[in-house]
């Protein structure tokens, strides 16, 4: 799948819930398949539907179990303490192609629902990492890029 770049206006766009009915649709079970394989050949840590195009609340995120689709993602509750980490978007990349990275400030933990490939719905814990990688996802889908929070730019070659 080809990936959308910045400054595409379907990244700015508020994506729309996903009707339950649909997960266990072949259709749409093999867009989840292959958003995961891209974001593995991109060496990606996460990869938001924004981001191949569709304008639905799905989320791709590299965990130690492997690559998980979460559909209808949403963080109920975060920490009160913040910490700064460097980010990255598939989405963001300089003229010549590399993705940019850049320092944003994110919630050390969070707590968050999401419904999985099976129509079950999942609530877990999340900090470090993997807090950061699904703050930055939800983000796309609320039509955030990740260098709308950038206190600075680490490769400015854009």
């Amino acid at each position: 799948m080809n990936i959308i770049t910045y400054p595409n206006p379907i990244l700015k766009k508020k994506s729309i819930k996903v009707d339950v009915k649909e997960i266990k649709n072949k259709k749409f079970q093999k867009l989840c398949l292959d958003m995961i394989q891209t974001m593995k050949e991109k060496n990606g840590k996460g990869l938001a539907a924004p981001q191949i195009g569709k304008n639905i609340r799905v989320i791709i995120v590299d965990t130690k179990e492997g690559q998980i689709a979460m559909i209808n993602p949403v963080i109920t509750k975060t920490s009160w303490t913040k910490e700064w980490g460097d980010e990255g978007c598939l989405s963001v990349l300089t003229s010549s192609r590399e993705v940019i990275f850049g320092k944003v400030k994110r919630y050390k933990k969070i707590n968050y629902k999401y419904i999985d490939k099976n129509g079950q719905e999942i609530k877990i814990k999340a900090n470090g990492l993997l807090a950061r990688i699904i703050q930055h996802e939800i983000d796309h889908l609320d039509g955030v890029l990740f260098i709308d929070n950038l206190s600075f730019i680490k490769n400015s070659k854009i």
